[in-house]
């Protein structure tokens, strides 16, 4: 019995050390593509979290919080959500919607009066999906260094004329959370970033995270930065009170982020069919399904179901994927505008489970010559336009506010963006002449009609 017992200790060292050189290895390639990432990227700082099967594999920080301080990057380095902070508010409204303070199906003016006649048919439902038609254009708008009451934010949305009739499209809109976070406070009486605390950081142990705030002393706070043609600079200030609305303005480190996963995964805050109400893309009117649930991005990853969000605002950039059948979350929080969080966060999951890994695209060489028709503008959304362009035998991607990529060929049609997975077809008519480009990514197709020259 005594030899077995020895035999077998020997067997499960063997094997536990084994399993310890295994995640070493795994690791060591997580670490080694993050390093690069970020060297190419010119990323100052990033934190990571993976979760798997309900326990945090991998927790680290790497770079720097602040350039200027030479203060190291960690798990508890707190970054600003960017849109991220938009499933903490789609959450919310769905707490209230099953305590029966609010419905889906109630229309905005039913909670803000002087709403204006336009808004008349827009729903809670059509604010949580961008489906509402308020224009994504306020933040052009209004001055970004002048503090704006609720009220005054509210009457500077209603000032800009709808881009569509409710339901009819879908167009991304910071506004329609904007007026959720009003909304939420006018029903409750509280501001929407209390009863974030008390509903949901708190119960879920969620301690660091917060509405920003700029005045108050906050340990392991990250410095935001942006490239300025090449450079790197410091975040552009904003007002105060224009960092604490609804669409995201939340202070967060990747533990948070964890806890907000497990909470999710536990059903702690909501019923089941809230969540997959939440993880289920938005019918238009027309009964087409557009690739956006509530404050989520539903698809899918080569048969694998997923759901992720972005977030990019003063000098931060981050992203949160969750593979539902897989049962693995990966989180990035950046401190540099426009980082590609969101492919780097699923860079690192088909690291640790090959099966959701990057589709690796070929490039093909293509003359040149053949990219003249695709040179033009192409309308994504209302007032969201991108910009392809040819310089010398270079094809360029423009988005707006963000830095031009190369697009690179995989046929004469087809061209992709190195370490993403989106693809883009150029549709010609009979003639030749290119009509639109379809964005084929995470499961679904969205056609952007070309714009005359």
């Amino acid at each position: 019995m005594d030899h077995y017992r020895r035999s077998a200790a020997v067997a499960l060292l063997g094997l536990a050390c084994f399993v310890a050189a295994s995640a070493s290895a795994q690791s060591d390639k997580v670490d080694d593509y993050i390093k690069s990432e970020m060297q190419r990227r010119q990323i100052p700082g990033l934190s990571l979290a993976v979760v798997r099967n309900g326990e945090i594999v991998k927790a680290q920080g790497y770079g720097l919080s602040n350039v200027e301080l030479n203060a190291a990057a960690g798990p508890e380095t707190i970054y600003q959500s960017g849109s991220v902070g938009k499933q903490f508010t789609a959450t919310l409204v769905m707490m209230l919607v099953e305590e029966g303070k609010l419905s889906l199906d109630d229309h905005v003016g039913k909670y803000i009066p002087d709403a204006p006649a336009s808004w008349q048919n827009i729903t809670l439902r059509h604010l949580l999906t961008h489906t509402s038609g308020l224009s994504n254009k306020l933040y052009e708008k209004i001055d970004m260094r002048r503090d704006y009451t609720e009220d005054e934010l509210i009457r500077e949305i209603a000032a800009l004329p709808l881009d569509f009739q409710p339901g009819e499209r879908w167009s991304y809109s910071n506004p329609g959370y904007v007026t959720l976070g009003v909304l939420i406070h006018k029903v409750t009486g509280k501001f929407y970033g209390d009863l974030l605390r008390e509903k949901i950081f708190a119960p879920l142990g969620m301690s660091t995270a917060r509405i920003i705030n700029e005045a108050d002393i906050i340990p392991n706070r990250a410095a935001g930065y942006r490239l300025v043609d090449g450079k790197l600079k410091n975040q552009e200030w904003v007002a105060p009170l224009l960092n604490t609305t609804a669409d995201g303005a939340l202070y967060l480190t990747v533990l948070d982020m964890a806890k907000w996963d497990a909470g999710l995964a536990s059903e702690k805050l909501l019923k089941r069919a809230s969540l997959d109400r939440m993880w289920t893309p938005t019918k238009l009117n027309d009964g087409k399904t557009v690739p956006y649930g509530f404050g989520w991005q539903p698809g899918e990853r080569r048969g694998h179901r997923l759901i992720e969000h972005g977030g990019g605002w003063q000098g931060f950039s981050t992203h949160i994927v969750r593979y539902l059948d897989k049962k693995l979350t990966v989180i990035v929080l950046t401190n540099l505008a426009a980082a590609p969080a969101g492919t780097i966060a699923r860079g690192v999951a088909g690291l640790y489970d090959p099966e959701v890994a990057l589709i690796e695209h070929v490039a093909v060489r293509i003359d040149p010559k053949s990219f003249a028709p695709y040179t033009g503008e192409y309308e994504m959304a209302p007032g969201v336009v991108l910009t392809v362009s040819r310089e010398g035998d270079k094809l360029w991607l423009q988005t707006p506010g963000q830095p031009r990529v190369e697009l690179l060929a995989e046929s004469e049609t087809t061209f992709f963006i190195q370490g993403m997975e989106a693809l883009f077809t150029f549709v010609k008519d009979a003639k030749g002449k290119v009509t639109h480009v379809i964005l084929h990514q995470g499961g679904f197709d969205t056609e952007m009609k070309k714009r005359p020259a």
